[in-house]
């Protein structure tokens, strides 16, 4: 008898997966107390090291395991930072004859978790493979090409037969945004999925293991030995890679026929923003040393996702400001235009895309396209005074404002309404139509299911068919960019109409400050970014003179890039100087200010074309300082510009008095950018020859890259030529006798800058991540000078300088926010050095630190 009380999979939500007491048999797990003594161990461990759980159950890791593999275990434990942090070691003989194993290690309830997996060894240059696919994505002209480039990267990698990016929405749901797939498979693209296809539990445990693979569906759990503690708790497997399936979730792959899976998490500002969700038709199970490749390669799609959304964004709202303006001018010297409903909705809807607006403006009203009837405009502006004061307020669905809402949602389904007064409450409102959309589901999303051979558990939905649903009542939903927009619009609004002068104010100064905060965390990021690959191609280096010079090369470029973000940024992501960034790159490598000689008149570049011209005036000046003019005494370079009939900017590049040069037998990646980076990315000429008495190129840059310097604007401050910005005989002895405390909450950034401090002749580093961490070490054993992150996550480092100033220790600040950083009355006037760090900003902020 079927029963009376049919159920829906958001029973999943109670599935216990991180407590199953079993892994599978890919590889072995050992938990281990905190003085090493074995504590619980797989029951397959016999045939990866040749001993059983109860021979190790019990006693101390070290009895089994040789000294130097103890000894890389414990430091791999130390480098633990944060409660979700797991640490890799590839290819450890642990026990000799028995092979070698990809080893990670993370703490779970106290207890210290070792898995391993047998080594392959089948992946080289992990650096050039990982920096390959990020140009790659980097190519992609739009959102959904970067989607699917995506896909096509971790499908490379991992030889599934289908990778999908999913994203998720805000109700928890998903949809397949793009996908690579083997031919003949059918395919995914464009379907939705119910927030019940993975549940709550699940998704939060992406956002702390990134990575979930599983091999065989038809393989049989390995137990965990012994299966409670003491206390009668099950070992928690949250962080596990090895961890077992939900027999629910094993259900629910094989009714659509997948025989292995693989999901990497997408974190946009710390929250899961999707998958790379990866299906086999088979049993498939990539190398440990493979995963975790594809893991990085997420974690830099993430952050290259997060830097787009972040610049669409100030794009959009920078487009925004500028109607704002526009109606803060018009209406300020005509107030009647605010009556004028139809010239009103053309400037917003220039701003917020609408179909219709109405104004309700001291009892009275107006309309302007398609918008409710009169009474409903009345009961809708009396619901809207029942809501947040002062708070711009959205919905896509008026049904849920106001009650029979479905008499006009064919004309009205979706509001924006901006107050425009304190009381009584006037507003202008914007409409949205209904948009009744066809949304393809894998599977009805609202047929119950029945309790199936799970026993009282439940049993996933058996078909996946295609399922077309049609929504009605709802409106396309404003975004958090035009939510923003109306509160900067809401400022203006105030200030023509009401005349409030200081609420007007400070509404716009707030507006600002948003705004301000925006660019600078966008800065932020972008910095850190740049930082956090300068650090990982460092730290990540092999001892080959040949692979250590090209990291050199590498890192020179990302630094010249960082220089042109510096610039760029100064002026809120505005155009830049030329002279400026020719300044810049002279300075990098020319003793003599003198031996770059350049001329033209004042000139700016966008910074797209301020971006790509820093990485073609690099190469060529690392080419000349290697090759040509630079690179012999009395050598100089004659680099010349000027603007033609049709604005486009016409640049010259000239060797003098160098070697005799000959065309080169093959190009490399630096002739490439210099031939081709301005044709592909600007649109404009490349131009160049190799001629014996020196080489030669000519740049033409289109118009609509240069722009010239506003009449009354900010002058052009000159960067000084022999700043010798990077000598290779940095001052070993700055930080001689010194213990330095350093600050940073990035593991990557924090090994870099303490490589760099060990360069400068620091004998001690103390490194902490938190103000808690810092100030432990502070009242333990006080360094003598310091260097504090400003940002730590959700916090700042004024306490760490407040400490470090009431004991009289010299100490500076870092950080990626540039000229937006604030800094309280007291830490004023302290030095401060711009990530990411490089040995020569580093020494010259010490140096003035240090007097």
């Amino acid at each position: 008898m079927n029963d009376p009380n049919p159920v829906d999979l958001t029973n999943c939500d109670r599935e216990p997966i991180h407590i199953l007491g079993a892994i599978q048999p890919i590889g072995f797990l050992l938990a281990l107390t905190a003085d090493w003594i074995v504590a619980r161990a797989s029951a397959n461990l016999h045939a990866y090291i040749g001993a059983e759980p109860a021979d190790l159950i019990g006693h101390p890791l070290a009895e089994f395991l040789a000294a130097p593999v103890m000894h890389d275990l414990r430091n791999r434990t130390a480098m633990l930072r944060g409660p979700d942090a797991i640490e890799r070691l590839f290819g450890i003989e642990l026990i000799p004859g028995h092979g070698r194993f990809d080893i990670a290690v993370h703490m779970s309830g106290g207890q210290i978790i070792i898995e391993g997996e047998r080594s392959t060894g089948e992946v080289g240059d992990v650096t050039s493979m990982v920096r390959s696919m990020i140009a790659r994505l980097d190519q992609c002209a739009d959102m959904l090409s970067f989607f699917r480039e995506g896909a096509r990267q971790v499908r490379a990698l991992s030889g599934y037969d289908r990778v999908m990016v999913y994203r998720f929405a805000a109700d928890g749901s998903g949809e397949v945004v793009a996908e690579a797939c083997k031919p003949g498979i059918g395919r995914f693209l464009g379907l939705h999925y119910p927030a019940s296809d993975i549940p709550a539990q699940a998704r939060t445990l992406y956002t702390r293991n990134l990575l979930r693979v599983i091999a065989d569906i038809d393989a049989t759990p390995v137990p965990i030995v012994p299966q409670l503690d003491e206390t009668g708790e099950p070992l928690d497997l949250s962080l596990s890679l090895l961890r077992s399936v939900s027999p629910i979730h094993i259900e629910y792959l094989r009714n659509m026929g997948v025989g292995a899976s693989m999901s990497i998490s997408i974190l946009v500002d710390g929250k899961l923003w999707g998958l790379f969700a990866c299906h086999h038709y088979a049993p498939r199970s990539p190398s440990f040393e493979r995963r975790s490749i594809a893991e990085l390669f997420a974690q830099m799609f993430s952050m290259r996702l997060e830097s787009r959304e972040r610049q669409q964004t100030v794009e959009f709202e920078r487009r925004a400001r500028d109607i704002s303006d526009q109606l803060l001018g018009a209406v300020a010297s005509d107030e009647t235009l605010l009556r004028d409903p139809d010239w009103l909705a053309d400037i917003l809807t220039h701003a917020i895309p609408a179909d219709g607006v109405g104004v309700w403006l001291n009892g009275s009203y107006a309309f302007s396209g398609i918008t409710p009837p009169t009474d409903d405009f009345r009961r809708i502006v009396r619901a809207l005074n029942a809501t947040a004061a002062g708070k711009v307020f959205a919905t896509d669905h008026i049904g849920s404002l106001v009650t029979d809402a479905e008499a006009f949602s064919g004309s009205a389904a979706g509001l924006l309404a901006i107050p425009i007064s304190r009381s009584p409450r006037d507003y202008v409102i914007l409409f949205r139509s209904e948009m009744i959309r066809s949304i393809r589901w894998a599977g009805d999303p609202h047929k119950p299911v029945e309790y199936g051979p799970n026993g009282p558990r439940l049993s996933p939905r058996e078909s996946f068919e295609e399922w077309k649903e049609l929504v009605r009542g709802r409106s396309r939903p404003f975004t958090g960019s035009e939510l923003r927009v109306a509160e900067t619009l809401r400022a203006t609004l105030i200030e023509v109409v009401l005349r409030l002068a200081d609420e007007a104010s400070a509404e716009r100064q707030r507006s600002g400050a948003r705004q301000e905060l925006l660019i600078a965390e966008l800065n932020h990021r972008v910095r850190n970014i740049l930082g956090l690959i300068r650090g990982l191609i460092r730290q990540a280096q092999p001892e080959e003179e040949a692979v250590r010079n090209f990291v050199k090369v590498v890192d020179g470029r990302i630094h010249a890039l960082a220089r042109a973000h510096n610039q760029i940024t100064e002026d809120h992501w505005g155009p830049a100087w030329l002279q400026a960034l020719i300044d810049a790159e002279a300075a990098a490598f020319v003793e003599e200010g003198d031996r770059i000689i350049s001329a033209g008149d004042p000139i700016l570049l966008n910074p797209q074309a301020y971006s790509t011209m820093a990485l073609v005036l690099h190469e060529l000046v690392t080419n000349s300082s290697k090759y040509g003019s630079l690179s012999v005494p009395g050598g100089t370079v004659h680099l010349s510009w000027r603007c033609v009939a049709r604005g486009d900017l016409m640049l010259e590049w000239r060797d003098r008095d160098g070697p005799p040069v000959v065309p080169p037998s093959r190009k490399g990646f630096g002739t490439t950018i210099i031939e081709r980076s301005v044709p592909y990315d600007l649109g404009g000429e490349a131009v160049v020859r190799y001629l014996e008495t020196g080489f030669e190129a000519d740049f033409c840059i289109p118009a609509r890259h240069v722009s010239k310097p506003r009449e009354g604007g900010a002058p052009l401050i000159r960067f000084p030529r022999a700043a010798q910005l990077h000598r290779d005989d940095p001052p070993g002895d700055l930080l001689a006798d010194q213990r330095l405390l350093l600050v940073e909450d990035s593991l990557i950034i924090a090994l870099d800058a303490e490589d760099i401090a060990t360069r400068l002749g620091a004998p001690e580093v103390m490194t902490a991540a938190s103000v808690d961490a810092a100030l432990d070490l502070i009242a333990a054993q006080p360094p003598t000078v310091a260097i504090l992150d400003i940002n730590l996550g959700s916090t700042t480092s004024f306490a760490i300088a407040d400490a470090l100033l009431e004991r009289r220790i010299p100490f500076m600040f870092a950080t990626g926010y540039g000229e937006q950083a604030q800094f309280p009355d007291q830490h004023r006037g302290r030095p401060v050095v711009q990530k990411p760090y490089t040995l020569e900003n580093l020494a010259r902020a010490i140096a003035e630190m240090l007097g």
